[in-house]
């Protein structure tokens, strides 16, 4: 049997210790271990990496008291702040 396609799904993340914000996409590959169990694997830039879910890392501070949310959160604060900015 073959496996399903990979799924992408991105998420925005925000530090709650320094405040840094980004987003992230992942392919999310789902498998069937050798006892039929369900369990996936996440990717971004070709390379497996931890669930964003379980324990996510500031790129920023190092921390781990980090928000996840929908993705497009970080650009539209980003955007807001930019525009202020010229004004």
């Amino acid at each position: 049997m073959s496996e399903p396609e990979p799924v992408i799904e991105s998420y925005a993340f925000a530090c709650m210790m320094c405040g840094h914000g980004w987003e992230q996409s992942y392919e999310i590959h789902h498998h069937v271990d050798s006892k039929g169990r369900p369990f996936v694997t996440y990717h971004t830039d070709g390379e497996r990496v931890p669930s964003p879910l379980t324990r996510p890392t500031c790129l920023n501070c190092g921390e781990h008291v980090v928000r996840i949310m929908r993705a497009g959160q970080v650009r539209s604060v980003e955007s807001v702040r930019q525009r202020s900015r010229r004004t």
